[in-house]
C-alpha cells in the first residue's frame, strides 16, 4: 500500500488541493480536516435518503427527520453507503478510529470508566493526532472523546475524579495523553446534554449551560476565526469534533432544544414511526420526538461549522467527514423492543449483526471530491487514519491494520479492499464476526456454549437464515480466518487456546 500523498497523487494528477493557494497566493496548501461524529447517529436518520438521487441507493426507508444542512452537504459530497464501525461501542469504536487498530491493539476493548483500567488509550502508539502533529498540523480536539481510563486527576481537585460517582465515567485527559492534540476542548463521557461540562488546553473546567452540540460548533467557529489566536494561521489544521447527541437521554426538553422539538411535537406518531415493528402504544414511543429533535440539532450544529468554513474562505481547501459509532441502542430509558428494528437490518448497539455496525458516513471538498458521489465500498474506522494521511501527505504509523480508501473518495476504480473484516466485541461474555465478500460468520457468545452463524449478505441483509450447516466448509474457513485476526489479550483470551 503506497502511504505518501506525493507518490499516489502525483501521477493521478486529480488533486485539486495542489493547486489550492495560500491567502496570499504565493504557494501550494496542505488540506485541512474537520471529522465530525455524533454519538449513536443512525444511517437512516438523514433526510437525504429520502430524496431524488439517493433514495434508490439504499434498501431502507429513511426516518422522518428534518436535516437541511446534510441533505446540501451530501449532495456536494461522497456518500458511502456500506461504512461499517468493527466493534459498536463508544470507547472501542475510538480507540480504533485514533490508532488505525483493532480493539485489542488499540488497548480500548471496553468502555472506560474507573472500574477497568485495562480499557485506555495506549500511550506508547502514534495515533491520529500525532501523526498529523508531526505532519505540520495545529491539531484541536472538541467534545466527548470517552479513550481514558479515569483516574483521580481533577484539575481543581488533585486526588479527585472529575465526578463523585463510582465508577467513574467522565475522565479529564492531561496534556500528556492528548496524542498530538495541542488545542483541547473536551471531556471523557457526560449524558446531560444541556449542562455539559468541558476541560481546556489549560485545564480549566468550563460549564457552559448550552446545548452542547451548538456550544462545541460556537467553539469550533471560534477556533475557524481564530479568535484569541488559538491557532497558527501559518499551518493547516486537523479538527475532530465528537458531539454526544443524538446519544441517549432523549426524554425531555433537557435533552434537546426546544426549537428543534417543535419541529416534530404536533406531528402523529404514525408519522413519525414508520418502522413496521414500532409499538406506538408503548409510553417510549414519544421518546422519538427527543430523538429526532436532537437528530436535527446536531445537523443545525453541523452547519455553522460548514457555514463558517465558506465565510473564511476555507472551504475549496477543507475536507470535512461526517460520521458516527454505531448504530440505535437500548440504554438510557429507550426500549430495546422498540428500537430494535434498524430498517432492512437486525441488530442494535453491541451486537454484531449488520444494524449495529453500519453507521453513516459522507465525505466532502469541493473540487477534490466529486459532488453526488455514492458508494457501497466497505470500509472499517481503522481506515479512517491511513486514508486521511495518504491525502494529506502524512507518513502512516506501520502497526495500523487500516486500508487507506482515497480511491473512493476520488471517485477512482483502484481501491484495494479489506480480505476479510473483523469484529471483536467484549461485553455479553464476548461477540465475533467476520465478513469476507459476500459472507459473514458469528461466533456468540464465546464464553458457554458457542454459536455459529453463517449468513449470505448477499440475499440476507437481515441476517435471518443461519447457513452453518449447509455450508460447513465455508464456515471451517471463515474460522481460521476468524482465529488468525485476534490479537490475543490476557484480559480477554474468551477460554480458547490457539
Amino acid at each position: 500500500m503506497i502511504n505518501r500523498f506525493s507518490l499516489f497523487l502525483g501521477g493521478l494528477g486529480l488533486f485539486a488541493l495542489q493547486g489550492c493557494k495560500t491567502q496570499q497566493g504565493e504557494q501550494a496548501q496542505l488540506p485541512n480536516v474537520i471529522y465530525v461524529f455524533p454519538d449513536q447517529y443512525r444511517n437512516q436518520a438523514m433526510e437525504f435518503w429520502g430524496q431524488d438521487g439517493f433514495r434508490d441507493k439504499v434498501n431502507f426507508r429513511n426516518d422522518p427527520v428534518h436535516t437541511p444542512n446534510l441533505n446540501s452537504f451530501a449532495r456536494e459530497a461522497l456518500v458511502l453507503s456500506s461504512a461499517q464501525s468493527n466493534c459498536p461501542l463508544s470507547s472501542p469504536h475510538r480507540g480504533m478510529l485514533l490508532t488505525g487498530m483493532y480493539p485489542n491493539k488499540s488497548g480500548i476493548p471496553l468502555n472506560c470508566n474507573s472500574n477497568r483500567p485495562i480499557s485506555s488509550l495506549r500511550a506508547d502508539v502514534d495515533c491520529i493526532g500525532d501523526v498529523f502533529n508531526k505532519s505540520g498540523y495545529d491539531c484541536a480536539y472538541f467534545g466527548k472523546l470517552h479513550a481514558d481510563f479515569p483516574t483521580p486527576n481533577d484539575p481543581q481537585r488533585p486526588g479527585h475524579y472529575v465526578e463523585d460517582r463510582i465508577p467513574a465515567w467522565d475522565a479529564y485527559t492531561p496534556k500528556e495523553r492528548r496524542h498530538g492534540f495541542n488545542y483541547w476542548y473536551s471531556y471523557g463521557t457526560f449524558d446531560e446534554h444541556k449542562n455539559p461540562r468541558y476541560w481546556d488546553t489549560d485545564g480549566n473546567r468550563h460549564d457552559p449551560k448550552e446545548w452542547s452540540p451548538l456550544h462545541e460548533s460556537k467553539m469550533v467557529v471560534s477556533y475557524l476565526k481564530n479568535e484569541g489566536n488559538v491557532r497558527d494561521p501559518k499551518k493547516p489544521f486537523f479538527i475532530m469534533v465528537g458531539m454526544n447527541p443524538p446519544h441517549s437521554p432523549y426524554r425531555s426538553l433537557d435533552d434537546c432544544m426546544e426549537e428543534d422539538f417543535n419541529l416534530y411535537k404536533d406531528q402523529p406518531l404514525d408519522s413519525l414511526l414508520i418502522r413496521p415493528n414500532a409499538d406506538k402504544k408503548r409510553e417510549k414511543a414519544e421518546s422519538v420526538r427527543y430523538y429526532f429533535a436532537s437528530v436535527t440539532g446536531v445537523d443545525r450544529a453541523f452547519g455553522q461549522i460548514l457555514e463558517t468554513l465558506k465565510e473564511q474562505g476555507l472551504d475549496k481547501n477543507t475536507i470535512v467527514i461526517f460520521t458516527s459509532d454505531n448504530g440505535p441502542h437500548h440504554e438510557g430509558g429507550a426500549d430495546p423492543d422498540f428500537f430494535k428494528s434498524y430498517g432492512p437490518f437486525r441488530g442494535i448497539k453491541r451486537d454484531v449483526y449488520e444494524g449495529g455496525i453500519r453507521i453513516p458516513m459522507v465525505a466532502w471538498c469541493p473540487g477534490t471530491i466529486k459532488a453526488g458521489a455514492q458508494s457501497d465500498h466497505i470500509s472499517a474506522f481503522w481506515d479512517v487514519m491511513p486514508t486521511l494521511a495518504e491525502l494529506t501527505g502524512t507518513v502512516l504509523p506501520e502497526q495500523t491494520d487500516g486500508i487507506s480508501f482515497l480511491p473512493t473518495l476520488l471517485s477512482k476504480k483502484n481501491q484495494q479492499a479489506h480480505d476479510y473484516l473483523y469484529w471483536e466485541f467484549h461485553e455479553l461474555n464476548g461477540r465475533e464476526a467476520l465478513r469476507s465478500g459476500k459472507w459473514k460468520l458469528i461466533r456468540q457468545p464465546i464464553v458457554g456454549e458457542t454459536i455459529l452463524e453463517l449468513y449470505d449478505l448477499s440475499n440476507d441483509i437481515h441476517e435471518d437464515t443461519n447457513l452453518a450447516e449447509k455450508y460447513p466448509d465455508k464456515v471451517k474457513e471463515l474460522v481460521s480466518l476468524m482465529d488468525n485476526a485476534r490479537t490475543e489479550s490476557p484480559y480477554f483470551n474468551f477460554g480458547r487456546e490457539k
